[in-house]
C-alpha cells in the first residue's frame, strides 16, 4: 500500500541501500516520480530486548529444529492507549463543498460535515436530526447559513442548538430552545489542510484544541512543499491498512508491473524480492519510530504513518550536502478507523523539488494510478482480514509466521497494538465483532463510490470526460446524417468519405473514451496471475 506513490501513473524507481541519497533524489527528479515508503527501509541495531521481538534473526539450520519464538508477553499493567481521547481526520478540505453537508463515519460514529459561513468555520455534528432522528447529511444548508434536516425542516446553527421547527405554532411555547431539540457538536479544528474532529461531545472537551492539538506535520504548511493530497475509502479495517503501508517487502509481488524496484545482486525470482534490514528504535504507548540512516518512519497512534528523508544524516561530499539540502521530501499515511471492515486513507506526497509539475498536471491524473496500486492488492488484503478475525486479532502473534527482518514494522505495530491498545479499535459495544460479508468484486473494488464522488478532481474530471463521450456520439451520429439526407450529386465523393470517416472516428474515440471512463473511475480489476 505505501505504494500510493505521487507520481504513480506509471512506474516508480525504489533505492537499493547502496544507493546514495543524491543519486536517488536525482533519479526521482528526471523521471517524474516519488519514492514509496518501500525505499524507507530502516537499517541499524537497537540495543534493547524489544528488538529481539521486533526484528528476528533469519533461521538458519541448528535454528530449524527449535521450537518457534514464544509470542510476546506484556505487562498487564502497562499504560493504555484511549482511542477516543485523541484527534481523528475526516477529510481533506480540497476535497470539501462548502455548498453542502457531507456524512462521514469514523470510530462507528456518524457525523456531519457542513460550512457555517456565518461562524466561516467547518462544523462536526452527530448525523441524526434530533426530531425523527433522519440523517443531517442529506440535508442542505438553507438560506441563512443553517443546517438544514430535509426531512421537516428543522435548523441548527453551529452550535447544534435549534433554531427552527417549523411545525411549532408562532405564538405557542418555544420548544425549540428544548436541549432535546438540539444536536450534539463536536469540537473540529482545521490543521495541515485537513479537517480533524475530537469523538467525544461532552462539554469538557469543547475547548479541548487549547490542551491539545492534533498531530503536525511541518512539511504540510511549508509553502515551498508541494502537497497534493488524496482519500479513499478502503474496503478492509484500519489494523490492516496501517500494517500493509509499513510492510515493503510486498510490493515486488502485490504491485508487480505497477512500480520498479530495485534489482537485488542475486535474483531468486521474476519479481526480485530480496531481504531487508528493517529496525525499530524506540516503541511506546506514543507509537514507534523507525531509521534506515537517511530515512525514518514514525508511527504516530491512532492515524498517521509519516516516512521523511533524515536531514542529520551527514553528506559524503560536497554535491551531496548541497543536494540533501534542497531536495526533500516526504510520504504521509493518515488511516482512519471507520467500521471494523471498513476504513479510510489519505494520503499527502509533500516534497520541495519539481513543485511545477503539480500546478500543471491536474491532481486527478496522479490518482488515477494511485488508485490502480490500491487495487491491486485490495481482494488479497480484504480476504487476510476476515481470516485474521476468524482466528481472533489477539492471537496474530501465534498465527502469523513472521521470521525475517521484513516484517520489523509489522511486528513493531502489532506489538503497539496488543500491549497498549488492547490488540484492536475500541469500537464501544457498537459492533458484534464480524466483518461484513464480502461483495463481488466490482463492489469491493469500486472506485466510484470509494473515491471518485469524495474528490472534486476527479469527480470533476469524471463529468467532463462522460459530456465529452456524449459529444462525440453525437458528432458520429450528425455526420452520418449528413451523408444520408444529402442528394446524390449535392456532396462530392471526398467530402462524402470525409464525413464517414468522421463518422467512425468520433464513433471509435467514444467507445475508446468510455472505456477509459469506466476503467478509471468505475472499476480496474487487478489479475496477478496474468501480470
Amino acid at each position: 500500500m505505501e505504494a500510493v506513490s505521487a507520481f504513480s501513473v506509471g512506474t516508480l524507481h525504489i533505492p537499493t541501500a547502496h544507493e546514495t541519497p543524491n543519486s536517488f533524489r536525482k533519479s526521482i527528479f528526471l523521471s517524474n516520480q516519488v519514492a514509496s515508503p518501500v525505499s524507507l527501509v530502516l537499517r541499524g541495531a537497537s540495543k534493547s530486548k524489544l528488538f529481539t521481538a521486533l526484528s528476528p534473526p533469519p533461521l538458519t539450520e541448528s535454528s530449524n529444529n527449535q521450537p518457534e519464538e514464544a509470542e510476546p508477553e506484556f505487562e498487564s499493567h502497562a499504560e493504555k492507549f484511549d482511542w477516543y481521547s485523541h484527534w481523528y481526520p475526516l477529510m481533506p478540505i480540497c476535497d470539501l463543498d462548502k455548498r453542502k453537508p457531507h456524512g462521514k463515519r469514523v470510530l462507528g460514529i456518524d457525523v456531519v460535515v457542513w460550512w457555517d459561513r456565518n461562524e466561516g468555520v467547518w462544523q462536526v455534528h452527530d448525523d441524526a436530526c434530533p426530531h425523527r432522528l433522519a440523517p443531517l447529511s442529506d440535508g442542505r444548508i438553507d438560506q441563512w447559513g443553517r443546517l438544514q434536516c430535509v426531512y421537516h425542516g428543522w435548523c441548527f446553527n453551529g452550535k447544534g442548538e435549534c433554531k427552527l421547527i417549523p411545525q411549532a405554532p408562532p405564538d405557542g411555547p418555544p420548544v425549540h430552545t428544548s436541549k432535546k431539540a438540539c444536536v450534539a457538536a463536536y469540537p473540529s479544528t482545521v490543521q495541515n489542510d485537513i479537517l480533524w474532529f475530537w469523538p467525544n461531545t461532552d462539554p469538557q472537551y469543547k475547548d479541548i484544541i487549547t490542551r491539545k492539538r492534533p498531530p503536525y506535520i511541518t512539511e504540510l504548511d511549508d509553502p515551498s512543499y508541494t502537497k497534493l493530497m488524496g482519500n479513499r475509502d478502503i474496503s478492509y479495517g484500519y489494523e490492516v491498512l496501517i500494517e500493509n503501508l509499513m510492510d515493503p517487502a510486498h510490493v515486488p509481488y502485490a504491485h508487480y508491473g505497477l512500480m520498479r524496484t530495485p534489482k537485488p545482486k542475486v535474483k531468486v525470482d521474476r519479481e526480485g524480492g530480496r531481504p531487508l534490514e528493517l529496525s525499530i528504535e524506540t516503541l511506546d504507548i506514543n507509537g514507534f519510530t523507525a531509521n534506515q540512516g537517511w530515512s525514518k518512519s514514525k508511527f504516530m497512534p491512532p492515524c498517521i504513518f509519516y516516512v521523511y528523508t533524515d536531514s542529520d544524516q551527514p553528506a559524503s561530499s560536497a554535491e551531496t550536502q548541497k543536494s540533501s539540502a534542497q531536495k526533500k521530501f516526504a510520504l504521509i499515511f493518515v488511516c482512519v478507523p471507520v467500521s471494523p471492515g471498513k476504513s479510510r486513507l489519505i494520503w499527502c506526497f509533500p516534497r520541495n523539488f519539481g513543485v511545477w509539475i503539480d500546478k500543471i498536471v491536474p491532481r486527478w491524473i496522479f490518482h488515477v494510478g494511485q488508485n490502480r496500486i490500491l487495487d491491486s492488492d485490495l481482494y488479497l488484503l480484504h480476504v487476510e482480514e476476515q481470516k485474521i478475525v476468524d482466528i481472533g486479532p489477539k492471537n496474530w502473534h501465534k498465527a502469523c509466521f513472521v521470521p525475517t527482518k521484513s516484517d520489523a514494522l509489522v511486528i513493531g505495530y502489532r506489538n503497539w497494538l496488543k500491549k497498549y491498545a488492547g490488540g484492536q479499535v475500541d469500537w464501544r459495544g457498537k459492533y458484534s465483532g464480524a466483518l461484513p460479508p464480502t461483495p463481488p468484486r466490482e463492489q469491493l473494488m469500486d472506485r466510484y463510490w470509494s473515491h471518485v464522488v469524495n474528490c472534486k478532481s476527479c469527480n470533476s474530471a469524471y463529468k467532463s470526460l462522460n459530456v465529452i463521450e456524449v459529444m462525440l456520439q453525437i458528432i458520429s451520429v450528425a455526420s452520418i446524417g449528413i451523408v444520408a439526407i444529402m442528394k446524390h450529386g449535392t456532396m462530392s465523393v471526398a467530402k462524402r468519405n470525409s464525413m464517414v470517416a468522421l463518422a467512425v472516428l468520433s464513433l471509435a474515440l467514444s467507445r475508446w473514451l468510455a472505456h477509459f471512463i469506466y476503467k478509471n473511475f468505475r472499476y480496474h480489476d487487478y489479475e496477478h496471475a496474468f501480470r
